[in-house]
């Protein structure tokens, strides 16, 4: 497996993992400048010339994994005897300078309902290095011809149509999911909260709406949906920057999409 698709298939899987490269080589050393070897928490993928180098770099590797160390770290190596080393010798006598990359687990967002605001709000977060799922029932809603706006993304794009139970797209999200909730239909919004209070292994969960629309979603998700106050609160509304007032839908989606990144941000600390 090349180096490029072990990126591919951590990220794909959600696992943190670190990216190590020969960044310098002095002299004689096993691998070439460039050389890569991909680290997860129980596999490696890839090379950069074995001995004590590599085994040291898939220990400081798993040990920034564990901790997870989001700056890089740049490790240099003496290759000749009089050196200690951890795991034996490497006698090819020139030096080495080893770059570790984390690999952070990306975000990973969900817009249910992609009409004005979640259009907008999608072509913001798209910029974002993120796993974006884009939900809606509508099909003329996701037409690659409106979706193209989100043609040059940064983030995966994965776009979902649901003609009948939008909501079951929820087990298929990835764990710590954050969604939004902004469809078309207040019925369909209030089962998608229902829902999401079902499943347990989402991030945070944010409805759109009035103080109005919220207090019938609350009464009707205690009396019919069983959920007690504790669980209720798991949902976030309104959603967005409350100082930022604007009903305009580019407006709205950029405040949405600032308190987003802000709850990223604090997640960090």
């Amino acid at each position: 497996m090349t180096w490029v698709t072990a990126v591919a298939r951590l990220r794909a899987r959600r696992e943190p993992g670190v990216l190590v490269t020969v960044a310098t080589v002095r002299g004689h050393a096993p691998r070439d400048a460039g050389a890569k070897l991909v680290v997860g928490r129980a596999g490696t993928w890839g090379s950069i010339g074995g001995g004590n180098v590599e085994a040291v770099a898939i220990d400081r590797s798993r040990e920034m994994i564990a901790a997870s160390k989001t700056e890089p770290e740049l490790i240099d190596f003496a290759l000749n005897d009089k050196v200690t080393n951890q795991h034996g010798v490497q006698c090819c006598g020139g030096t080495v300078s080893v770059l570790l990359e984390p690999l952070p687990v990306v975000r990973a967002v969900a817009i249910f309902g992609v009409g004005h605001v979640g259009l907008e709000l999608a072509r913001i977060l798209a910029r974002q290095d993120l796993d974006l799922h884009l939900i809606d029932s509508r099909a003329d809603i996701l037409t690659e011809e409106r979706l193209g706006v989100l043609a040059d993304a940064v983030a995966q794009v994965h776009v979902h149509h649901t003609p009948l139970l939008p909501e079951e797209v929820l087990a298929e999200l990835p764990p710590g999911t954050h969604v939004l909730i902004m469809t078309h239909d207040h019925a369909e919004d209030a089962a998608l909260c229902d829902a999401a209070l079902r499943t347990p292994q989402l991030g945070t969960i944010g409805l759109i709406g009035s103080a109005a629309k919220w207090t019938r979603f609350r009464k009707r998700l205690r009396t019919e949906g069983g959920h007690d106050d504790a669980a209720i609160d798991r949902i976030r509304t309104p959603i967005g920057l409350t100082e930022i007032t604007g009903k305009e839908p580019a407006t709205i989606a950029v405040s949405v999409a600032a308190d987003l990144l802000r709850t990223f941000e604090q997640d960090r600390l």
